[in-house]
Formats: C-alpha cells, sequence, structure tokens
C-alpha cells in the first residue's frame, strides 16, 4: 500500500508555525485529560501499564478510517488496531492464521469456506456475523474507490453466507495461494453493516460515532490527523492478547523533528514512522531513549504513466517504443548507492528489483539490465538506447515528488534523481512538488507523466509486490499492461508448489523489468524510538506495528 495517507496543510511559515503551535497545544490538551497518566483506567484489563496511558507519536498521515476509501500505511496503522479480521499475523509471524475465525480452509480448489467464532459483537453491541462479513467484500467490489484497496480481491468471484457463522468465498481461480493472505490486508478489515453504507465511502466521523470496531481497541476521541484516544476493547475475541494498556493516544505530527524533539523530552513514549536518518542516527546516541529496528519491506520507486510520459499514447508524439527507450534511459542513469549513502545514511538500501531483498523469490534483474551491470549508472547506455531510438536530447521530463508524504528527505531525494537524469544533457527535468492530499487524487489522472510514490506491504508474500502493480486493473491506473506479465502473475498465485511457484514469481520481475512501468530503487527497515521503561515494540515480519502490546 501506499505509504501514508492525506493531509490538508498550508505549507509556509505562518503555516509550519500554526502546526507547531497544534501539536503542542494537542500535547498540552493529552496531558490534562489523562492527568498525568493516572487518572484512567477505571475497567482495566490488568495489563501491564493497566490505565496508565502511553502515548505514540507519527508523522503519518490518515486517508480514511473507511476500509474501503484507504490504501495506504497511515490509514491502516489505524484500521489494525480497531477493526476484526477473518485471518491475522501472530506477533513475530509473517504466516497468517484464522483471527476471529474459528477456521478458515479451501473446502473447494475454488472455494475457500471461514467459519466464525461464536458470539462475536461489535463495540457498539451488534452481533457480528457472517453478513457482516459479505457486506465487508461486497462493498469493496461495489465502491472500488481509486485510492482504495478493492484490487487486491482481483481473484474474488462471489461471497456466500449460508449461515451466520459460515462465509464461503468463490473465487476464479484454483488454488490461489495469497488468499488467507489477503484477508489479513487492508481490505480485510471487518465493518459493522448497519454503520456502513454498501455503495459509498462512510465519513470517519460516522464510524467513530457508531462505535463500529470489534479489534483489540476502540476509538474514543477522533480528530483526524491531530488526535486519537484509543480504548481497549473487552469484549475483543481475536487471535491476539488482549491489550496490555487500556489507553493509547495516537499524536499526528506534521514534522519529523517535531516528533524527534517529542520523544527526546518524553511527551510521546513511542515514535513510529517517521523520523530522519539524521534525527535516528542522533536519538542512537541518546540514553534516555531506545531504538528498535526490524525487518522492512517498504520501497520507493518512480512511476511512469503510459499515457502522459514523453511519447506515451495520449501525447502528439506517441510511440511506443520510444517511450521505452525513454524508461530504459532513466533505468540507466538512476544511481542508487548514492541515494542510500548520501541521503538516507543506509537507512535505505538499493533496490533493483520489484520484490525486495528477504522475501521469497527476489532477484535483481534490474541491477543486470541496466547502468553499468553492477548497480551503478552508465551514462552511455542511456545516451545509446536514446540514440538507437531515434530520440533527440535532452528528453523533456515532468517528475513530481509529494515533500509532505515520505518525510522531510524526499527534497534532497528528488533533487539527486533529477542531477542524475540530467547527466551530459541527455534528461532535462522539470521537477516539481506537491502536497499530498492533492497529490494522491491528481496521481491517478495522469497528470504526472512520472512521480515518486512509497508501498508498504499488505502482507509479506513476493505476490504483493507484483499483482497490486502490474496486473491491468491496478491501483497505479498508469495504463501499462502486458498479457504475458498476467498470466505469470496469475499462474504464481495459484501454484502450490513452491520451487514452481518462486519460478515464476522470478520470470514475473524479469519481464516487468523489460517493460519498466515502474523503477524501483530504495528498499526501507522499520524502526521505532521509545522511552526506556517502554515494553512490547514489537516490530515483526508482517509489517504491522500494533499498540496492543505496548506497556510500562
Amino acid at each position: 500500500m501506499t505509504s501514508a495517507g492525506q493531509r490538508r496543510r498550508v505549507v509556509s511559515a505562518v503555516g509550519a508555525s500554526a502546526a507547531l503551535a497544534l501539536v503542542l497545544a494537542a500535547c498540552a490538551e493529552t496531558e490534562n485529560i489523562d492527568g498525568g497518566g493516572n487518572e484512567q483506567g477505571d475497567g482495566g484489563n490488568g495489563g501491564g501499564n493497566g490505565g496508565g496511558g502511553i502515548t505514540v507519536g507519527t508523522t503519518d498521515v490518515i486517508t480514511s478510517l473507511d476500509p474501503a476509501g484507504s490504501y495506504d500505511n497511515g490509514s491502516f496503522a489505524v484500521q489494525n488496531q480497531v477493526y476484526p479480521f477473518l485471518m491475522n499475523t501472530p506477533y513475530g509471524s509473517p504466516d497468517v492464521e484464522p483471527d476471529i475465525a474459528e477456521s478458515a480452509e479451501f473446502t473447494a480448489p475454488a472455494e475457500y469456506t471461514v467459519t466464525l467464532k461464536e458470539g462475536l459483537t461489535f463495540a457498539n453491541g451488534n452481533e457480528l456475523t457472517s453478513s457482516d462479513v459479505k457486506f465487508t467484500f461486497d462493498r469493496q467490489l461495489e465502491i472500488a474507490d481509486p485510492n482504495g484497496p478493492s484490487s487486491l480481491l482481483y481473484n474474488l468471484d462471489s461471497v456466500e453466507a449460508p449461515d451466520d457463522r459460515t462465509v464461503v468465498f468463490h473465487l476464479n481461480s484454483e488454488n490461489d495461494q495469497t488468499f488467507p493472505q489477503i484477508l489479513s490486508s487492508p481490505v480485510g478489515p471487518i465493518v459493522d453493516e448497519d454503520v456502513f453504507s454498501a455503495t459509498e465511502l462512510t465519513p470517519s466521523e460516522e464510524i467513530v460515532d457508531g462505535n463500529a470496531f470489534a479489534g483489540q481497541y476502540t476509538i474514543t476521541d477522533y480528530t483526524e490527523n491531530e488526535l486519537i484516544r484509543y480504548q481497549a476493547f473487552e469484549d475483543y475475541q481475536g487471535l491476539l492478547d488482549p491489550a496490555e494498556t487500556d489507553v493509547i493516544t495516537a499524536q499526528y505530527f506534521t514534522e519529523e523533528t517535531q516528533l524527534k524533539l517529542a520523544v527526546q523530552e518524553g511527551d510521546v513514549d513511542v515514535a513510529f514512522r517517521t523520523l530522519s536518518p539524521t534525527d535516528l542516527a542522533d536519538l542512537r546516541e541518546d540514553g534516555n531513549v531506545t531504538v528498535h529496528d526490524g525487518p522492512g519491506g517498504e520501497i520507493r520507486y518512480i512511476v511512469f504513466d503510459f499515457g502522459t510520459q514523453p511519447y506515451g499514447t495520449e501525447t502528439a508524439e506517441a510511440d511506443e517504443e520510444q517511450a521505452l527507450a525513454v524508461r530504459q534511459a532513466a533505468a540507466h542513469l538512476l544511481d542508487r548507492e548514492a541515494l542510500s549513502q548520501e541521503i538516507y545514511q543506509e537507512t535505505y538500501t538499493p533496490l533493483y528489483s520489484y520484490v525486495p531483498e528477504g522475501l521469497t523469490g527476489a532477484i535483481e534483474p534490474l541491477r543486470e539490465m541496466y547502468g553499468d551491470g553492477q548497480g551503478g549508472p552508465d551514462a552511455e547506455a542511456a545516451a545509446s538506447v536514446l540514440e538507437e531510438a531515434g530520440i533527440e536530447t535532452p528528453v523533456e521530463l515532468n517528475l513530481q515528488y509529494s515533500p509532505d508524504h515520505y518525510g522531510n528527505s524526499s527534497d534532497e531525494e528528488y533533487a539527486m534523481i533529477e542531477s542524475q537524469l540530467e547527466t551530459d544533457g541527455l534528461f532535462e527535468v522539470n521537477l516539481q512538488s506537491t502536497l499530498w492530499d492533492t497529490y494522491n487524487a491528481e496521481r491517478v489522472e495522469g497528470v504526472y507523466p512520472a512521480y515518486q510514490l512509497g508501498w508498504f506491504p499488505d502482507y509479506s508474500d513476493a505476490d504483493n509486490y507484483l499483482s497490486p502493480f502490474f496486473l491491468e486493473d491496478n491501483f497505479l491506473v498508469n495504463g501499462y499492461s502486458d498479457e504475458e506479465v498476467q498470466e505469470t502473475i496469475l499462474a504464481q498465485a495459484t501454484t502450490e508448489d513452491e520451487a514452481e511457484r518462486t519460478a515464476l514469481i522470478e520470470e514475473a520481475q524479469r519481464l516487468v523489468a523489460e517493460d519498466l512501468s515502474t523503477l524501483p530503487y530504495l528498499q526501507g527497515a522499520q524502526v521505532a524510538v521509545s522511552a526506556t521503561d517502554i515494553t512490547g515494540v514489537t516490530l515483526d515480519p508482517s509489517f504491522k506495528f500494533r499498540y496492543a502490546p505496548l506497556g510500562r
């Protein structure tokens, strides 16, 4: 999923000061409500911190609490705390198990049957039955919001609810090896059919007012992208343990430096997403905090719009071969090592593939096919591919990035990419930036010929770096479609033999590397910073950061 949601804010000296004042005011408000961390907790669950409360700080932003309207890390981080799933990952594991399900299995090659636990309820008292489950997935397909995760349901034909506890998923292709994982992904939160609309997105305020939650926490106070107050849900019946801490407050910051200062000074107990490489290096030397490192599946990449890129299908000089040559030239010029070391101090590492290192089937076709063949750039190769395609240089390229969404280093990152592409006068880059609120809407409308995106995985399987990007109905909406790629990706998802599936995953990466609809370049790690007395910080291979284990 794209790594974090939308936010409306004005970027100016006055706006920045106002944002800081807002954050400080919110901190003060939190302290007053919490009574210094000692007043809440009646009805506590006996966990490690009881009602004392823990504050988590983040610069992530939220698109929507409605799972049908968000496909980003900031929104999913909230949804993970409050919604139930049919399948989920235990702490420390990438493998899914039944969550609110009692059992889940293939009862036929194209039929996946889930039996719900008895007596499930939402926090508002409504029963949680198979009707809610069917409603959840039917509305995802019906709404199909361009910023939502419905593309993950590409293999879902229909959902049947023969009784209150049984759900049957009828699939288009047999033996779908990824479907159990998909049920734990951003398309999988189960929603209350009495609160959510069947045909359109439900506003966050209505969801909170409807108390339509059944995860480890409910939400008691919600000011979008400012403050969220979570309360442990006493009737939670999922896979995971009950919450260690009754009350969690999520504090939203507009700047990484503000978040760093807050965790250093004890205004927040845990900081997660995102701190700059410089701030992290500084915090590692601070004895008053603990830096936690974990496996990361986040990637950074450039998307090419096949309609509006140079020589794209919607341009006056449309030419498929020349459009490909432009993408190939860019791939030859990119210097990942410089970006990793000089911008990110190796908190991000070079990525030469579509599936990041560490996942089964990951190979590095981009290293072999582009640049000097060893991972470095090659301006001569870039010049040659443009010349052979009959393209005059410099090639004018509009390149867009978001300065507020992927951290403060995006300005430096894309200034360096601009410089790399303009090597030897091969490109003339028109580098532009747009705040995420506008950016995320415009990118799917073909406004940006080439643009920055990040991806945080929905589940820890190579398929999640292939299907959402390169199947025809993908979330990029960039006009890319290739029949052989489609067939290969769909085949790997339904191949039971592990060796055969791995070979198909490798082949899919090679095929996409030839087309270059996207150009991956960096892979990141998970990092959290906490006060030294905080326990339960868990950064596991599921890539989900959950509040419930946090204690003091």
